[in-house]
């Protein structure tokens, strides 16, 4: 019987491709995005090459709203296995120029957004009397902080933490809670670090920036959506059904910890 994964934030980016990948896997997946277009985008695309796939949009900072993917999981196939807390944002600023409105969405989307997830997926898994796996997204900047990113790496420290409460409450009821934690990547994220690095320092033109930490991994080359979501497909696999509790650096050899 295949099996059913919920990817937010997979319209598009790491996220799309830890989905894809996780379909070539053989799951049933609920794809999840707040951008509705790019979402059909991609659920046509995916339909287009035989996967077995739905989509839902919403904001991962609601709770409601994770329940609804979980019903949408369960009205569509029946079931969920894993949940997947991909969707997030980044603000690239000094410290002492980011506002409250910023530190509010950051946490609302990457931090409250991954413990709702995390409990509308337990609560399904625990009704339907089946384990499961909740992986979330970390970062290189939950195991270290940045300047100019000083919110984002808080707010990843955080899903961290988050990764290892739940992964001791819910251990009881055979539910894996593990997480992934992505390098440095040619994005759109990394795009607009390296506009803030230049603007902010007269010493720096672009490029510089991702110039110099990808330049720093041991591998020699910067990560690519594969790199990612091979590590999902381990995670989501029965192979790490005795791993809990992680958090994973997937970076090509920058952050040792």
């Amino acid at each position: 019987m295949s099996k059913v994964a919920i990817v937010t934030g997979s319209g598009a980016g790491l996220g799309k491709g830890i989905a894809l990948q996780l379909a070539k896997d053989g799951f049933k997946v609920v794809l999840q995005d707040i951008n509705e277009d790019s979402l059909k985008e991609t659920e046509k695309e995916f339909k287009n090459d035989g996967y077995e796939v739905t989509s839902v949009a919403g904001d991962v900072s609601k709770k409601d709203d994770h329940e609804k993917f979980v019903k949408t999981a369960v009205d569509s196939f029946g079931q969920l296995d894993v949940y997947v807390n991909n969707a997030g944002i980044d603000i690239v600023a000094p410290f002492l120029e980011t506002t409250e409105e910023q530190m509010n969405k950051i946490f609302a989307i990457n931090v409250n957004g991954v413990m709702f997830g995390t409990q509308a997926a337990a609560r399904q898994f625990i009704d339907q009397g089946s384990k499961g796996k909740v992986i979330n997204a970390c970062s290189i900047a939950g195991h270290e902080s940045y300047e100019m990113l000083g919110a984002y790496s808080a707010t990843k420290h955080a899903v961290k933490s988050l990764t290892h409460s739940a992964s001791k409450e819910l251990a009881k009821d055979n539910i894996t809670v593990n997480a992934y934690c992505p390098g440095v990547a040619k994005t759109e994220m990394w795009d607009r670090i390296d506009a803030e690095m230049v603007k902010h320092n007269d010493d720096m033109e672009p490029g510089d920036a991702f110039k110099e930490f990808s330049g720093a991994i041991s591998l020699g080359r910067y990560q690519e959506p594969q790199d990612v979501a091979n590590l999902v497909s381990f995670l989501a696999s029965e192979k790490a059904d005795y791993i809990t509790g992680q958090a994973i650096v997937t970076d090509g050899g920058l952050v040792y910890r």
